[in-house]
């Protein structure tokens, strides 16, 4: 990356599927709120109800962990406990099963709680596969998103001070109004975002010109503006760290650079958060979830959509419709298989037992290899497929979807697709990886079984 006013391309750092919410609106919600204690905000006219009525985005959604969340708390199973410095964070981030080591932390003003986040006071995330939550510190509300396998990214706030009844909101143009930037030119779906910028210790922008919406595709070097970051990346450079106060002093980039810390100690005061790391590891994966997690979304919308008005019957598509849908799901495949990923050139070690506790939750097969294996070297993934191949999203789609995306998988799995994209598998990678994915996701190898696709 040049150092000449190395900021094109850097503006809005993180806004990862989080709820922008400020103090009046959160108590505008909570004075809106019903005796239900997981109340939902009144529906509302969206975009997605006209362009894809068949999804129903406003209905009260149910297939996901916040709303699984809410009927444990109804039925008395749940109580979340409030405990100062930060709320019911802890007792929240238990529930949901997320562990303190996928914390990572921002500091770009990219909530509406603008006045609470800077490098000193940076907003925390915490996630797991489906779920995320994040943290500002002295703010009176959580945010929290969810992947809902029917209804794609949603979206809920949690009110942060103590009171004798816990009013949840769902909210929707609130986050919508940055989760979908798709829906000016239509077709918009909701989504998260995990962008790169430049900002200075207070966190405000110190440009304006191009956005960087990152995916894994981006160099390392182009991502993480904006975030804390802890670990070692070896020789490869980033530009998280990088704490100024005027554009000016990114001229001599390298002099700013802050990489291979193993602690946030010393750079701020990391005592009212649950740990002292923004780990490397916990944010390459973040990275890979919400790219896939995206192009899901895009998928079920528009698959849906299309069978919906022919009547479910997939053969009654126009090859326009087809071709179409074929490109949405070709994306997708692409991104699980990990094309045209941007490829390490050290390795990687996170250190804040990340690495263990994701590796932990790994499906495996009879030879104990998982589609969570961490490579960590060249790549992200030992065996470079999804794990979200697993996820209740993926398995919504609809068959003639997940039937298409199957046989991306084969085709390239099975070397019959040797394209540029994945030019970095070598024959091994994809035999093994074949061997892992039909041995621990019987749905495929029910497709193979049918398309009597031979092993190899």
């Amino acid at each position: 990356m040049s150092n000449r006013l190395a900021v094109t391309g850097f503006t809005l750092a993180l806004t990862l599927a989080l709820a922008r919410f400020t103090p009046a609106a959160a108590q505008a919600a909570t004075d809106a709120a019903t005796s239900d204690p997981f109340a939902q905000s009144p529906p509302t006219k969206l975009t997605y109800d006209k362009e894809y009525p068949v999804i129903h985005y406003e209905r009260t959604p149910t297939h996901n962990a916040i709303a699984r969340l809410q009927q444990r708390v109804a039925a008395g199973q749940v109580k979340l406990t409030y405990n100062s410095p930060r709320g019911y964070l802890d007792s929240l981030l238990a529930a949901l099963n997320i562990d303190a080591s996928s914390q990572v932390l921002v500091y770009s003003k990219t909530s509406l709680q603008t006045g609470a986040i800077s490098a000193t006071t940076p907003r925390a995330l915490y996630f797991d596969t489906d779920t995320y939550v994040g943290y500002v510190q002295g703010s009176r509300n959580l945010e929290l998103a969810t992947m809902d396998s029917e209804l794609g990214q949603v979206f809920y706030t949690l009110p942060n001070h103590e009171a004798p009844t816990l009013q949840l909101q769902r909210e929707t143009l609130t986050c919508l109004a940055c989760h979908d930037t798709y829906e000016l030119s239509g077709g918009g779906v909701p989504r998260f975002l995990l962008m790169s910028s430049y900002v200075n210790i207070r966190g405000d922008q110190l440009t304006h010109e191009d956005n960087i919406l990152t995916t894994d595709e981006t160099p390392m070097e182009s991502r993480w503006g904006g975030w804390y970051v802890t670990g070692q990346t070896g020789k490869q450079k980033h530009v998280g760290n990088i704490l100024v106060k005027q554009v000016q002093e990114l001229v001599k980039l390298d002099s700013v650079r802050r990489e291979n810390i193993d602690s946030l100690d010393g750079l701020f005061d990391t005592k009212p958060y649950l740990t002292d790391k923004s780990d490397v590891v916990a944010l390459l994966v973040l990275q890979h979830q919400e790219t896939v997690q995206n192009l899901l979304t895009r998928a079920n919308f528009e698959v849906r959509n299309a069978l919906a008005q022919v009547g479910q019957k997939s053969g009654a598509l126009t090859p326009k419709t087809t071709e179409a849908l074929h490109g949405y799901l070709d994306d997708l495949a692409k991104a699980m298989l990990f094309g045209d990923a941007a490829p390490f050139i050290d390795t990687i070690r996170g250190n804040s037992g990340f690495t263990a506790w994701f590796q932990r939750q790994g499906i495996k097969d009879p030879q104990g290899r998982s589609l969570r294996d961490l490579d960590l070297r060249t790549r992200l993934l030992r065996y470079p497929l999804s794990y979200l191949v697993y996820s209740p999203s993926f398995d919504a789609l609809p068959d003639y979807a997940r039937d298409y995306v199957f046989g991306r998988f084969a085709a390239v799995l099975q070397g019959r697709d040797v394209s540029a994209s994945f030019t970095f598998m070598s024959a091994a990678d994809r035999r093994d990886t074949l061997q892992v994915l039909t041995a621990t996701k019987p749905a495929f190898a029910q497709y193979l079984a049918r398309h009597a696709a031979p092993m190899k």
